[in-house]
């Protein structure tokens, strides 16, 4: 009668150690048990006892004094909050007065920063910047005491025994958190001087080669930016634009006075009056994907990438799953290598290219492009997608809506520039060289990640063992000496 179900038998007495008493069976599942167990066995610390301090944003009425612009002090926001990175492509900044008002929200070098809600609840990162920035209401910042690494801090909690805890802690009712008050209740097992240096050299190189991969891919960006000459291009902040009804309504069908800014003729007419271009559709195939439904989501299994988890620099770990049966029969709809995928829901025109085929599948949000045209390379175009030329036919489109939604027809109409060759071959060679060395950070915090889980798992020698055979696969040296 029982067959198939998972059970977990808990004294009643257990119950009274867990946070707020917790009885739902969600709280004992095995896996979180079994972590549990093991953390037990490394004399853990809860952080509010290894900690100075445990605090976020402070007020959310505050948000609405907030002054962001164009430019000034970065803010980060939860989707920044990546697995022990942050991903440093902000969209929102703050002016000094703002940024001096929510004292609460600054980071600062060394703290450990923990996602609070939502689909990226969990992500943890240290803050590495010397220069202090704000962050928004769902961003915990921890400053912990200075005998205790902020980096084994970081890369345990990210691993598969942290995200446990933190899973089982989690409130899941309406929209997903973790208060304050258990974020200090989550133990950290008393890692040895050692091993938190060695954890400690594997981020900070990771982090290295990400800032050299970025610098890279700038570069390629400047070449696209000069052959189009808009490498100082700055954005037409006009507020009127005089059109006829023949040019405005009768052409396009739209109402809305945010289509017609000034800004967008301007960049759109720069290209066509100046240079080659080509239609998107002309460019490729576009291939919709397909929406399971929520009923279909699991916390394990096939992959399941939705917007939130893709940016230009890549994919993250997604927060979705589906069943492990979900790929029969629907094989052809995972994406082969050297997709594009090219969001058109929510944060739209968001593109990446995929290096190889994917491990799952995405959401209906996601369009998959594949290159038809010899006039453009894959790599090239994905940087096209990703140019302020296209992200303004974005925003022109998709706007004048609260959830932004660009519909596949217009995005056929997109305008590409299109440029020599020889100059696209350049931009994919600095597009290769810098997703290979984004390979390689993924890879070593992996290696970070497993060699915590070997400490918990076994013993920290064992750990260091496998961190250095890693590396030597890789052909990468760490230095952990200081400074």
């Amino acid at each position: 009668m029982l067959e198939g179900l998972e059970i977990s038998e808990i004294d009643f007495f257990e119950t009274q150690s867990i946070v707020d008493f917790r009885i739902d069976s969600n709280t004992y599942l095995k896996e979180y048990l079994e972590s549990d167990k093991l953390i037990e066995l490394k004399n853990p610390l809860k952080i509010g006892c290894i900690s100075k301090s445990v605090q976020n944003f402070g007020a959310y009425s505050l948000t609405n004094f907030i002054n962001f612009i164009d430019s000034g002090i970065p803010f980060l926001m939860t989707e920044n909050i990546r697995h022990n990175y942050i991903d440093w492509d902000i969209h929102k900044y703050v002016d000094k007065e703002s940024h001096e008002m929510l004292y609460k929200s600054h980071c600062r070098k060394g703290q450990v920063l923990i996602t609070m809600a939502g689909e990226y609840l969990g992500r943890v990162a240290v803050y590495n910047k010397d220069e202090i920035c704000s962050s928004n209401q769902a961003i915990a910042k921890i400053t912990l005491n200075p005998e205790h690494n902020p980096y084994i801090v970081s890369t345990f909690l990210n691993s598969e025994h942290g995200q446990n805890q933190i899973n089982r802690l989690k409130t899941i009712t309406g929209q997903p958190n973790i208060n304050m008050s258990l974020i200090k209740e989550l133990k950290i097992p008393d890692f040895s001087f050692d091993i938190g240096r060695v954890i400690e050299g594997l981020i900070s190189l990771s982090i290295k080669k990400r800032e050299t991969a970025s610098h890279i891919y700038n570069q390629a960006e400047q070449i696209l930016m000069e052959e189009i000459c808009l490498q100082d291009y700055i954005v037409n902040q006009g507020q009127t634009n005089i059109k006829t009804l023949k040019e405005s309504f009768l052409e396009t069908g739209r109402l809305d006075a945010e289509y017609y800014q000034k800004k967008y003729d301007e960049i759109i007419n720069h290209i066509t009056q100046n240079y080659n271009y080509e239609l998107l559709g002309d460019l490729v195939d576009v291939n919709k994907s397909f929406e399971p439904g929520s009923d279909y989501y699991r916390d394990s299994g096939i992959p399941f990438y939705r917007v939130s988890d893709i940016t230009k620099s890549g994919l993250s770990k997604p927060a979705k799953y589906l069943p492990d049966n979900f790929v029969e029969g629907n094989d052809s709809l995972v994406p082969k290598k050297n997709t594009i995928l090219f969001s058109k829901d929510g944060s739209v025109g968001i593109a990446y290219k995929l290096e190889e085929k994917l491990d799952g599948f995405t959401s209906s949000a996601l369009l998959h492009l594949n290159v038809k045209s010899s006039k453009v390379n894959a790599d090239y175009l994905t940087l096209s997608l990703n140019s302020i030329v296209v992200q303004m036919q974005a925003e022109r489109d998709a706007g004048g809506s609260i959830i932004q939604h660009w519909k596949p027809s217009e995005i056929k109409d997109v305008i590409v520039p299109i440029i020599s060759d020889k100059k696209q071959l350049e931009i994919q060679g600095h597009i290769q060289q810098s997703f290979a060395l984004k390979k390689q950070c993924e890879q070593l915090l992996e290696i970070a990640k497993l060699g915590v889980e070997k400490a918990i798992e076994e013993n920290e020698e064992s750990a260091i063992n496998c961190i250095n055979d890693k590396l030597e696969e890789l052909g990468v040296k760490l230095n952990t000496e200081k400074g």
